[in-house]
């Protein structure tokens, strides 16, 4: 496979992941997403607005997050974000320490 198909696939299936979590599954909150995995949409725009940076496009957190989202970040939030309880938030600050803090 040449250099151009694999990109051109890997755009692909980057688009249908982001379908997925934007449009197929609405109900899956970041914080469930962070807790198991280790990453969550926030993530995902973050690694978009880092590429982008890292080709000397200028954009911002928020402008990562819109391209992402498809929308700004308190719109994403009023719209499906539900309200996480205690044990939910402290799996979380453990998840966030050791997936973003020491690699961001």
């Amino acid at each position: 496979m040449d250099d151009q198909t694999r990109i051109e696939i890997e755009a692909a299936a980057f688009r249908r992941l982001q379908q997925h979590l934007m449009e197929d599954r609405l109900d899956v909150q970041n914080i469930d997403m962070m807790n198991l995995a280790g990453f969550c949409r926030n993530c995902l725009s973050r690694w978009y607005q880092e590429a982008a940076n890292e080709r000397g496009i200028e954009m911002d957190k928020e402008a990562g997050r819109v391209a992402f989202y498809g929308m700004s970040t308190a719109e994403w939030k009023e719209k499906y974000q539900t309200d996480a309880n205690a044990d939910k938030q402290a799996a979380f600050e453990v998840a966030f320490k050791e997936n973003v803090t020491d690699k961001a």
